[in-house]
C-alpha cells in the first residue's frame, strides 16, 4: 500500500507533529504572532486568557510584595517565558529565578512558580502543575481569586506534585527557599 494511503488510516492525532520550543521562539521573533497573547504547552500554540481587573490587580501586588525583598537575591519575572523541556514555553504570572544577565537564554529552572487564576483555574491546578512539577520546580502557587486562597504545591515527582497545602485570605505565607519573603493575604486580596 502506498504511504499516502497508510497515512491517512492512521487517526489525526497520531500524525500531529509537536512544535518545538526553539521553533516557536523563532516565530515569535519574526513576528508571527504580533497583536496575539499565546504560549506554547506540550508542542501546541495556545491561546492565553484575557486579564481581568481582579486578575491584574493581584499580579500588581505580589510583583510589589517580592521584588523588593529579592532584590539582589533572585529575579522576579512578570509574565515571562519560562522554558519546560523541549515543547512547552507557558508565561506564568510570577517566577522567582536565580538572577541573569542580558541576553541569557529564558530560564528552565524556578525556586518558585505563581499562577494567578480566575477564569483558569481548573488549567492551572491540573496542566501547569503537571508541567511545572515536570520541570522540577520545588514549589507552585496557584492564586485562586473567586475562593481567596492560595494553593501551595510543593515535592515535585515524576509529573506531579505531592504535597497541597491551601492557605486562605487573612493568613501569610513565604517561599520555601525564601523564608524571610512574607506575602500577607490579607494585603493581597483586599478590596483598596
Amino acid at each position: 500500500m502506498e504511504r499516502a494511503n497508510l497515512e491517512r488510516m492512521v487517526p489525526l492525532e497520531k500524525r500531529q507533529r509537536l512544535l518545538r520550543r526553539e521553533e516557536f521562539e523563532r516565530m515569535v521573533e519574526a513576528g508571527l504572532f504580533r497583536g496575539e497573547h499565546v504560549e506554547l504547552i506540550r508542542g501546541l500554540i495556545v491561546r492565553m486568557s484575557p486579564q481581568g481587573v481582579s486578575h491584574a490587580s493581584v499580579v500588581q501586588v505580589l510583583t510589589r510584595m517580592l521584588v523588593p525583598p529579592l532584590l539582589g537575591r533572585a529575579d522576579v519575572r512578570v509574565q515571562l517565558p519560562f522554558a519546560v523541556g523541549d515543547h512547552s514555553l507557558p508565561e506564568p504570572d510570577l517566577a522567582v529565578v536565580a538572577t541573569a544577565g542580558f541576553r541569557s537564554p529564558h530560564p528552565d529552572r524556578a525556586f518558585l512558580l505563581i499562577e494567578v487564576a480566575e477564569s483558569s483555574l481548573e488549567d492551572d491546578r491540573v496542566d501547569k502543575a503537571a508541567l511545572y512539577a515536570e520541570a522540577g520546580a520545588p514549589e507552585y502557587w496557584v492564586v485562586d481569586i473567586p475562593g481567596l486562597n492560595v494553593e501551595v504545591y510543593t515535592n515535585p515527582s515524576a509529573g506531579a506534585y505531592g504535597r497541597k497545602v491551601v492557605h486562605r485570605a487573612g493568613s501569610r505565607l513565604a517561599p520555601a527557599t525564601f523564608p524571610d519573603v512574607v506575602v500577607d493575604l490579607g494585603e493581597l486580596f483586599s478590596p483598596a
